[in-house]
């Protein structure tokens, strides 16, 4: 990827971000939030992971969103009025994030992370198979594995919904549970209103 592009993604992706923070128009928060994830899933594809490209335009700018802008339209939320600038919150928050951003950059260069890069740390590819525990009864992985390529969408979908099953329903019931509480609260609303 031409360095040009990259830094273009990368503005697109914080410009819209800084714009789902700042916004006072709920409705235009969220709309900012997912063009925010139109641009990280582009900056995945330049660093061609294309499945998790690909999951984060379905999952999160389609699915998620419009689960969002539907609850902000059920809730009927006004725009914010403006407020008065929290000067110890600015101060405390900037704070913080400077103390994280020192933290994580001592803690890689502490570590040999920083020095490891695709081309001096090979792939454990039978390590993974070791992993799955059954990769001989799935002859695709399998396969795949003796040819030397990473079939990383065949390993994220069996480690999702054979390891993770139980897990992945508990967040779709905590989904539907929000959802059901807002559509009730929003009825009470409602009812209550004069």
């Amino acid at each position: 990827m031409p360095p040009l592009l990259f830094y273009l993604l990368s503005l697109i992706t914080l410009g819209f971000g800084f714009m789902v923070v700042t916004g006072r128009n709920p409705v235009s928060c969220a709309l900012s939030l997912a063009a925010c994830f139109v641009g990280l899933a582009a900056l995945f594809l330049s660093l061609d992971a294309y499945f998790i490209g690909v999951i984060q335009i379905l999952v999160y700018a389609g699915a998620v969103m419009v689960l969002f802008l539907f609850i902000i339209m059920l809730l009927d939320i006004k725009a914010e009025e403006g407020k008065k600038l929290n000067l110890p919150a600015i101060v405390s928050g900037v704070l913080v994030a400077v103390l994280l951003v020192l933290q994580i950059i001592t803690v890689v260069s502490s570590s040999g992370i920083a020095k490891k890069s695709s081309a001096n740390t090979p792939l454990a590819l039978t390590e993974a198979a070791g992993k799955l525990g059954r990769a001989a009864a799935l002859p695709t992985i399998t396969n795949d594995l003796k040819e030397g390529t990473l079939p990383d969408a065949k390993l994220i979908g069996f480690t999702l919904f054979d390891q993770y099953g139980f897990h992945l329903q508990v967040v779709g019931l905590l989904l539907l549970v929000g959802t059901i509480g807002v559509v009730v609260l929003s009825k009470r609303e409602r009812s209550s209103a004069p």
